[in-house]
């Protein structure tokens, strides 16, 4: 799965984080770090990856520390900047590999290039037993799970499956939840019928599964609205 490489990634945002480059930024000089803390992350980018161009001199003590803090700043940021061109490199080959295969699932709320992927690969590696919606949620393990406790009964968790699959109806569902309306018109509704977010993200999973199966499998009737089938 690609990831976007950014700048406080590797240093820990605003130095509070456990980046690679936080090490060097809690020995660097308090003025160094005072200025390092106020730049958005375009501008700090370009000023770590000017810094390996410094001319401090190269007196002992303080001075020769400063200037190793420069230059391992500044060759940081520079690898990022080459990671990231690299990103976006693989982003595009990535796209245009979805476009050419399954075009309509760039165009759902929810899914972009990664996850279109990831699914692609996991119906293609199993193209024999997804005869139904239903098989297709059970290869991503958001099919529900039936138990019973005496009288009362229940559904889990389903934690099989592909888990790299489960994980990216995860990101289309966490995605929706943000952006779209339908989605949060449906969350609000069941949390009103006394639902846990658990529940109702495990049914938002079981839909957005069966909303790509179609997809993907366009000769199969579609469902008519998003969001408002039960698992």
């Amino acid at each position: 799965m690609l990831a976007k490489v950014g700048l406080f990634d590797f240093l820990g945002t605003h130095m509070h984080g456990d980046g690679p480059g936080k090490a060097v930024l809690i020995r660097a000089d308090p003025q160094l770090r005072e200025e390092l803390a106020g730049p958005g992350d375009a501008e700090l980018f370009r000023t770590c990856a000017g810094l390996v161009d410094d001319r401090l001199n190269h007196e002992a003590g303080e001075g020769a520390v400063l200037h190793v803090t420069h230059v391992t700043l500044g060759l940081l940021a520079r690898r990022i900047g080459q990671l990231s061109e690299e990103v976006q490199d693989l982003e595009g080959r990535l796209t245009r590999l979805v476009e050419r295969h399954a075009p309509q699932l760039l165009a759902v709320v929810g899914i972009g290039p990664d996850t279109a992927g990831t699914l692609l690969i996991t119906i293609g590696h199993n193209p024999e037993p997804l005869g139904s919606e239903a098989s297709f949620a059970a290869l991503c393990g958001v099919s529900p799970v039936e138990r019973s406790s005496g009288s009362r009964q229940y559904r889990r968790l389903n934690r099989g499956g592909d888990r790299q699959a489960n994980a990216a109806l995860h990101r289309i569902v966490q995605t929706r939840l943000r952006v779209d309306p339908p989605t949060q018109d449906y969350y609000e509704r069941r949390s009103k019928e006394g639902k846990t977010r658990r529940e109702i993200v495990r049914s938002l999973r079981r839909y957005a599964a069966r909303e790509v199966f179609y997809l993907v499998r366009p000769a199969r009737p579609q469902p008519s609205y998003r969001g408002s089938r039960e698992t």
